[in-house]
């Protein structure tokens, strides 16, 4: 076996919680948090979860950058689609002031003693590169991301003293 699938191997068993970031450093707010205090973390994050409260840490929903355009954008702006009429509720001239008018409900969620292998399947099966690490309480306890895992698969290589080697490859910084 390689080094680089040895990495892999080891790489693929790690508990999710092995590996997530300290919970302080995540971007968080309560669901009655005013607007203004998600765009200003959204100004350096590309989403900010919402939970119930600082105590409890029930996880609510998550607030995307992207999502900042039904936001910012006046009502008569957004297009309706029948059955769906939620977003035109999500501007702030539509009368949104809390972070729970804006969040998505719906957050792609995954156990802290998940394995780093059932995170990026999760995130290939629903195209997306982040998930919210609950415990078994539904409690936010932590996030992981593709960025997040991509360093630790480079921080596992680095230790094992595997070379990566790129055949192919248009650029020799790679």
């Amino acid at each position: 076996m390689s080094e680089v699938e040895k990495a892999l191997q080891t790489f693929h068993s790690l508990k999710v919680k092995q590996v997530m970031p300290p919970l302080a450093s995540m971007p968080i707010v309560t669901k009655d948090s005013p607007v203004v205090d998600v765009l200003k973390l959204l100004r350096t994050r590309h989403h900010v979860w919402v939970v119930n409260n600082r105590d409890e840490m029930k996880l609510e929903g998550v607030i995307r950058y992207i999502n900042i355009v039904d936001v910012l954008l006046p009502p008569e702006l957004q297009k309706a689609r029948l059955g769906n009429i939620s977003h035109l509720f999500k501007s702030i001239l539509g009368g949104a002031d809390r972070a729970e008018h804006v969040m998505e409900r719906n957050v792609l969620t995954i156990n802290e003693d998940a394995s780093v292998l059932e995170a990026l399947t999760k995130m290939k099966r629903y195209k997306v590169p982040l998930l919210a690490i609950i415990d078994e309480n539904g409690k936010l306890v932590g996030e992981i991301s593709l960025r997040i895992l991509v360093n630790e698969f480079m921080r596992l290589m680095r230790i094992g003293g595997a070379q990566w080697s790129q055949s192919g490859s248009s650029s020799q910084s790679e």
